[in-house]
């Protein structure tokens, strides 16, 4: 009998990503802690992969930049539209003001 690899979605590896940010959410107590954190990690193994798929970053490197920023832009305003129709209910109050810089504060 041989075992099928049995691959994961895209979806699924980001639910794990999203698993370890809650967890450590609680951990820390510090919601814009762990944002900042996932997105330099994002940022760092995205430049990671520009460079391992590049055979000249320097020159790619504006094409690059370009092509993430708008993977990360419409992204984000999907999850953004999604918690505007099923706002969230925090379990914590953020340890800092960093998200209220979004509404003037």
């Amino acid at each position: 009998m041989s075992e099928e690899k049995t691959e994961l979605t895209m979806y699924q590896i980001a639910d794990q990503f999203i698993a370890l940010a809650n967890q450590l959410s609680q951990q820390e107590n510090d919601i814009g802690k762990v944002g900042t954190a996932m997105r330099f990690a994002s940022a760092r193994f995205n430049a990671f992969e520009a460079a391992i798929k590049s055979t000249d970053l320097a020159a790619e490197k504006d094409n690059a930049l370009e092509w993430f920023s708008n993977e990360f832009k419409a992204m984000l305003n999907e999850n953004l539209d999604d918690h505007i129709a099923h706002p969230p209910v925090p379990a914590q109050k953020p340890a800092d003001d960093g998200v209220q810089v979004f509404n003037g504060e």
